[in-house]
This record gives structure tokens, sequence and C-alpha cells, in this order.
């Protein structure tokens, strides 16, 4: 296993749509999951797609488990969005890629989602809360889609200023 870098918008990559995973659940995916969760684990965060350490393919890690309580890794290749509730329900999001930036998305607050697990078997699930919550904007990094890409053009161009800024500062 080993710790990746996480790519940082506006990198050109994370806007990047993801190639689903053809064929089996192979040892090569599963070793990049097991990348992405040491990954995940190490930045800290709940959360990661596949294409944010620049992997563009449809792969999912998440550990919803809080501090202190045992880790529940979960895994999700090739996740899809079977259903999803018209109720909305409004979540301060983050996100590894956007770092140090939090506001308010409003998503459908229960899905139905399939997916093949770690061991490639197929999985179909309700998912709801903080759950479908993430689900939700981990899936939105398969498609490209970062979180401040659903707030306004005004919040995400702040966003995106404090992103450059701070990257111009650490190149000091």
């Amino acid at each position: 296993m080993a710790i990746r870098p996480i790519l940082v918008a506006p990198d050109p990559v994370l806007k990047q749509k993801s190639a689903p995973i053809e064929g089996p659940v192979t040892d090569a995916h599963r070793a990049l999951m097991d990348d992405m969760l040491e990954t995940m684990y190490d930045a800290p965060g709940i959360g990661l797609a596949a294409i944010q350490i620049g992997e563009p393919v449809r792969i999912i890690v998440m550990d919803l488990a809080r501090e202190g309580e045992p880790k529940e890794p979960r895994h999700f290749v090739n996740p899809e969005i079977l259903w999803a509730s018209e109720e909305l329900l409004p979540y301060e999001e983050g996100c590894l890629s956007v770092p140090d930036y939090f506001d308010d998305v409003e998503r459908p607050s229960r899905v139905k989602i399939r997916y093949l697990n770690y061991q490639g078997e197929l999985i179909e699930e309700d998912a709801e809360g903080i759950y479908a919550v993430c689900i939700q904007h981990e899936m939105d990094h398969l498609e490209g889609v970062l979180f401040i890409d659903r707030l306004s053009r005004l919040k995400r161009e702040k966003a995106l200023t404090r992103l450059k800024k701070a990257k111009r500062e650490a190149a000091l």
C-alpha cells in the first residue's frame, strides 16, 4: 500500500469523466483501492474517488466511522444511482481536492445504489443521511464534478481564488 498525492482544484484531471471498470474486479483494482484508503486515512478524509489521485476509473472508497470507532472501509467499483428521493438534504461539504473550503450543498436525502464491492460482488442498497451525501459527492467526482461546481458562481470563484492563492504561497 502507498499514500498517493491528492490532486487539488483547479487541476484539469479532476474535470475528466472516469471510465468504467471492464470485466471482473482484479488484484490490481484491489491494490488501487488499498492505496486509496491509505491516502484517504492519511489526509484525513471520509471518501476518495480514484480520479482524485489521477486514476480516471470508476472506483470510490469511503469510511464513515467516527474518530475513536473501529474503521469501516467500504469499496465501490462502477457505482450507480438507481433511484434518488425528491426530498433534499442540505449538508456542509468539504473535499480533499478543495482543501480548507466548506459550504452547504443540497442533495437527495436518500438514494438506492448498485456497485461491485472489494470482492467483485454485486451489491444493491439504500443510502441515507451522511452515507447518501458522501456517495453522491464521490460519484460526482467520477463525472468530473466538484462540490464547488454545485455552488453559485460567486462562491465557486471565491473557493478557486483561495486555492490559487494558497498554491502561490506554498510555492514561495
